[in-house]
C-alpha cells in the first residue's frame, strides 16, 4: 500500500514538476545545446522504432563507458540495441563509439522518458525491448514499474550496493521495496550479491564488473609512449586522474611538495569536469606552477604545438640565454583521452577519494598496469577497491600527509602483478551476456 502511494504520489509530482524540468533542460541547453534537442523523445515520442531490441539505460557518460564491452557483443551476435541517456555525456559517447552500429540500424541512441507511466507507454510502443539493463545502481521508480506492467524483464547491470547507500536506505526503506521491482541483478561481486539480496532482490547473478573488459584506445597509448620523453624527460611521472571540486587544493599541496623532492616528479593533473578546465589552470597559474595545457601544447592528433625542452635544472642555457622555464605540470583540459594521460604515467592518483562523495574509477590505471592511489573514501568503488588494495596494486591513503609520502615514497608493484589481478578479475561481458540468456529462457 505505501509504495502504491508512493508512486502516485511521484506521478503527481513529475506532471506538476514538467514545467519546471523543462526550464531545467532550457538553461542546460544555454550550455550544451544538445539538452533541449529531440525533446519530444523525453515525452515518449520517437522518430524511429525497433522492435526486440535489448535496452540499456545508461544515464550519463560513467555508465555507457561501463556499458560499452556489452553493448559491443550484444551488436556482435546479432542483437538490436537502444540505450536511453539523460545527460548529453552519455548519448554523445553512445554516438562516437557506435556511429556505424546507429547508421546502419542496429543500434539506436535516444533520450529516456520522463517519469511518466504515458512517457514510457510511448517507448515500449516504439522500440518494444525483449529485456532491459539499468547500467549501476539506478533507481527509476516509474520506469521499474512502467516495464513490469508491460512485461519487459528490467534488470540492474554491473550493480553493487555501496555501504553509504545501504546506512542511508536502512532508514527508510522504500528503496529496497523499488529494487524488489526490478525482475533481477547482475552484479559485481560476491559481497554485492549479498547485499542486494538482504533487501529482498531476487534472481541475483555475480557476473563481474564490466569495466574490466573496456577497449583500450591503441592511438592514445601510442601518443603517449612518443611525447613522454619530450614531455617529461627521464622524470617519474604522476598522473591525477579525474579530480573534483574541493580537492585541488589538497592536491596541489601535495604536488608543491613533491616537486621539491630529489625525483621531482612530473605531473598529470585531469580535472573531472570540463567546465573547471580554466578554474584549475588559474588555480595552478596563481601557485606559480609551471603547467601546460594539453589544448595549447598539442594538437588534434598529438603533435607538438609548444613544448619546451624538458630538462632538470632552471638557470642560464648555452651563451649567456636564459632556459625557459621547465614546464612540471601537463593540465589535461581534453575529453575522451584519459588512457594518453593514464600511458604517460607511472602511478596514478585516482580523484575523488578526498571528498565525501568518493573515489572514480581505478580499472582504466590497473588496465594500462600502473599502481593507483586512493583517498580514504571508496564507498562508490567498493569492488574493485577493496580486492586490488588487498592485492597489493592500490595504495589508499588515509591523510593528506600519506598522499604527500606516497607520491615520492611508494613505487607500486611491478605490472605483472597488476596483471595478474586484471586477469583475475575480467570476463564480466560474457557472464553477464549468459546470466542475461539464461534469464530470458526462464521468462
Amino acid at each position: 500500500m505505501r509504495l502504491w502511494l508512493f508512486l502516485r504520489l511521484w506521478s503527481l509530482l513529475w506532471h506538476l514538476g514538467l514545467p519546471v524540468v523543462l526550464i531545467y533542460l532550457w538553461g542546460r541547453g544555454r550550455k550544451d545545446v544538445v539538452y533541449p534537442r529531440f525533446l519530444g523523445e523525453r515525452f515518449g515520442r520517437y522518430r524511429q522504432s525497433m522492435s526486440g531490441s535489448i535496452w540499456v539505460h545508461a544515464v550519463s557518460l560513467g555508465e555507457l563507458r561501463s556499458a560499452v564491452p556489452l553493448i559491443r557483443a550484444l551488436l556482435d551476435r546479432g542483437e538490436t540495441v537502444v540505450t536511453t541517456h539523460f545527460t548529453p555525456a552519455g548519448r554523445r559517447e553512445a554516438v562516437r563509439v557506435f556511429a556505424s552500429d546507429i547508421a546502419a540500424g542496429r543500434m539506436a541512441d535516444v533520450w529516456v522518458p520522463f517519469e511518466t507511466s504515458w512517457a514510457y507507454r510511448g517507448f515500449f510502443r516504439a522500440f518494444r525491448p525483449k529485456a532491459g539493463l539499468v547500467m549501476e545502481i539506478e533507481i527509476w521508480p516509474r520506469m521499474i514499474f512502467a516495464a513490469k506492467k508491460a512485461g519487459i524483464s528490467l534488470f540492474m547491470c554491473n550493480a553493487q550496493y555501496p555501504t553509504k547507500s545501504m546506512e542511508r536506505d536502512a532508514k527508510l526503506r522504500l528503496r529496497h521495496n523499488l529494487m524488489q521491482g526490478y525482475a533481477g541483478a547482475f552484479v559485481k561481486s560476491d559481497l554485492q550479491a549479498q547485499r542486494f539480496a538482504s533487501v529482498g532482490v531476487k534472481n541475483i547473478t555475480v557476473t563481474g564488473e564490466l569495466r574490466f573488459d573496456q577497449p583500450i584506445p591503441p592511438h592514445l597509448v601510442a601518443a603517449a609512449e612518443a611525447l613522454r620523453s619530450t614531455l617529461a624527460g627521464d622524470r617519474p611521472v604522476i598522473t591525477f586522474a579525474s579530480t573534483v571540486e574541493g580537492e585541488d587544493d589538497l592536491y596541489l599541496d601535495a604536488i608543491a611538495s613533491a616537486l621539491r623532492h630529489p625525483s621531482r616528479p612530473f605531473m598529470v593533473y585531469v580535472p573531472r569536469k570540463p567546465e573547471r578546465f580554466d578554474e584549475v589552470a588559474a588555480m595552478l597559474a596563481n601557485r606559480g606552477l609551471n603547467a601546460l595545457r594539453r589544448s595549447q601544447a598539442l594538437d588534434a592528433t598529438f603533435g607538438a604545438k609548444t613544448l619546451p625542452s624538458p630538462h632538470r635544472g632552471g638557470g642560464a642555457g648555452g651563451g649567456g640565454q636564459q632556459q625557459a622555464p621547465t614546464p612540471d605540470i601537463l593540465l589535461g583540459d581534453s575529453l575522451g583521452e584519459m588512457y594518453f594521460y593514464i600511458a604517460l604515467s607511472d602511478r596514478v592518483v585516482t580523484g575523488g577519494g578526498f571528498t565525501p562523495h568518493g573515489a572514480h574509477n581505478i580499472i582504466e590505471p590497473l588496465a594500462l598496469k600502473r599502481p593507483v592511489i586512493v583517498g580514504p573514501e571508496i564507498h562508490t568503488i567498493e569492488y574493485p577497491a577493496t580486492e586490488a588494495i588487498a592485492a597489493g596494486v592500490c595504495l589508499r591513503v588515509e591523510t593528506p600527509e600519506a598522499l604527500t609520502k606516497a607520491l615520492t615514497d611508494w613505487q607500486g608493484p611491478g605490472p605483472e602483478m597488476i596483471e595478474a589481478f586484471f586477469a583475475a578479475h575480467s570476463g564480466a561481458t560474457q557472464k553477464t551476456l549468459a546470466a542475461l540468456d539464461a534469464a530470458l529462457r526462464q521468462k
